[in-house]
């Protein structure tokens, strides 16, 4: 079984900084698409940026240029840096691994639980 522990969300001012961070468990060999979601109130929730490994990288129109995406393999852990945050910024964040392959099977799909960013004075 894979699961997803998501962290470092929290109440940050506007222009400031946060890093999020989602690490997988079990006995994973591989991870093919890691990416971060959010979901704002009254909103769908929306991909915010995605890896598929190396320097390949996708951010939706509102992060380019504010947020950074990263992943290390290793740990099978994939990172999101948030910086110059906005209000509009404020929601739930969810990490989402695609092709998580394991010892006994493949994980098509996995969720985080969601951590809270809140941008505000």
């Amino acid at each position: 079984q894979v699961q997803l522990v998501e962290s470092g969300g929290g109440l940050v001012q506007p222009g400031g900084s946060l890093r999020l961070s989602c690490a997988a468990s079990g006995s994973i060999y591989s991870i093919n698409t890691m990416g971060w979601y959010r979901q704002a109130p009254g909103k769908e929730r929306e991909l915010v940026a995605q890896s598929t490994g190396g320097a390949n990288a996708w951010y939706a129109d509102s992060a380019k240029g504010r947020f950074t995406i990263s992943r290390d393999n290793a740990k099978n852990t994939v990172y999101l840096q948030m910086n110059s945050l906005k209000p509009e910024d404020t929601a739930v964040y969810y990490c989402n691994f695609r092709g998580v392959l394991t010892s006994t099977d493949t994980h098509p799909e996995v969720w985080g639980q969601g951590t809270l960013v809140t941008v505000s004075t």
